[in-house]
């Protein structure tokens, strides 16, 4: 097997989550000679505080869409391991592509320095040298949907690499912005919030890490299993539904999407893209192709990861959503977990479209801050164990 093939080479489990963390056997040791790559907005929550939200949730899908780009441009079936946070991303790569992925998304750092007075943090560390250090990072590959296979992560790994990269960032000051290597394409942003239905009133972003990083295979297994006692299984909790989703027509968040996805402002992009969003209602509700679309969509939104961590974005109603918050901090005062969560009244979303046939994704997070939020009170928790 050839070392770049490991993830593609890796069988996707169709049975359901609980059943696959079921055995510590299904998950294999990542190759010593892969690295984590890690980007991250410096000072994401005062961001998202000063109101740039959509700024810095287009700005993490753009990190995503950037290595996606720049893998099919080199015409390569290799699959990556990656995660979507709200305000950064992580992946996991073989060593062939390592310096072309880090050049490409320094040089997205740049763009999003110029264009959104952002700070994007770039770094990597290898699966050796995590190793090194004691942490454990073990995978699995999950049909999560029909049509959305994710890897599933075991071990603090990626959390230790997030913290070697984060403490060794130094902003580069001297590298210039090659615009050449800046490719977006496929990046849309054109859905209103997504409201939840009148039954699950509420849209639940959760961040969720064992204390003890030998628990966490059974630890999230037991919480996953709650999670589908008290808000139904994944589909049913989804908070991507084909039937509340409505396109935004306002040309300022077009105009937003402009200024991540090009170099410069252009005119033309922004009229030409408001008259296909116009459009695109019609081609969405009355064309075979369109309507496939939309029933797609849901498939194919990323609303839960496991990266050594439980990330999910869910919809319920409030009354379950406390029960479920009483539970956490049961486990919580059992020193078995800490735990962050954000409650609010929709969500939004964010897609990588190629072809709407096949070829989709869509990261999700929370209005009034998502993921960004439920980390703040993460952190919070988490400074207060270590004093």
């Amino acid at each position: 097997m050839r070392e770049f093939e490991f993830y593609n080479d890796l069988k996707s489990s169709g049975n359901s989550l609980i059943d696959l963390l079921a055995y510590e056997r299904r998950f294999t040791n990542i190759p010593a000679t892969w690295h984590v790559v890690v980007v991250d907005i410096q000072n994401s929550t005062q961001a998202v505080a000063d109101g740039k939200h959509h700024q810095v949730n287009l700005t993490a899908t753009g990190a995503i869409i950037s290595v996606l780009n720049l893998l099919r441009k080199e015409k390569q079936t290799t699959e990556i391991p990656y995660f979507f946070g709200g305000d950064g991303a992580t992946f996991i790569v073989p060593s062939l592509y390592l310096d072309k992925i880090v050049a490409t998304l320094e040089n997205y750092s740049l763009h999003i320095k110029r264009n959104a007075n952002l700070t994007l943090r770039v770094g990597h560390v290898s699966v050796h040298s995590l190793v090194a250090q004691n942490a454990t990072l073990k995978i699995a590959k999950h049909k999560l949907t029909q049509q959305l296979s994710i890897p599933i992560v075991l071990g603090n790994g990626l959390k230790k690499a997030e913290e070697i990269i984060k403490n060794n960032f130094v902003e580069n000051d001297v590298k210039l912005f090659e615009k050449d290597l800046l490719n977006l394409q496929g990046m849309e942003c054109r859905w209103k919030r997504i409201d939840p239905n009148q039954t699950q009133n509420k849209v639940v972003c959760l961040l969720l890490d064992s204390v003890n990083e030998t628990d966490q295979r059974l630890l999230y297994s037991e919480v996953i299993a709650q999670m589908d006692i008290f808000f139904g299984e994944f589909i049913s909790r989804q908070p991507i539904k084909a039937n509340r989703l409505r396109l935004n027509f306002n040309i300022l968040t077009i105009w937003e999407e402009m200024k991540i996805t090009l170099v410069n402002q252009n005119w033309f992009y922004l009229v030409k893209n408001w008259l296909s969003t116009l459009i695109g209602k019609f081609y969405l509700n009355l064309t075979p192709n369109g309507k496939q679309y939309l029933q797609q969509i849901g498939q194919l939104s990323h609303t839960f990861m496991l990266d050594g961590m439980i990330n999910t974005i869910f919809a319920a109603n409030q009354d379950k959503i406390d029960l479920f918050i009483d539970y956490l901090n049961r486990l919580e005062q059992e020193k078995k977990i800490i735990y962050g969560i954000h409650i609010t009244h929709a969500s939004v979303m964010s897609c990588y479209v190629i072809d709407r046939k096949t070829k989709h994704s869509h990261f999700v997070d929370g209005t009034e801050g998502g993921y960004t939020t439920a980390a703040k009170m993460f952190k919070a928790k988490l400074r207060k164990r270590t004093i």
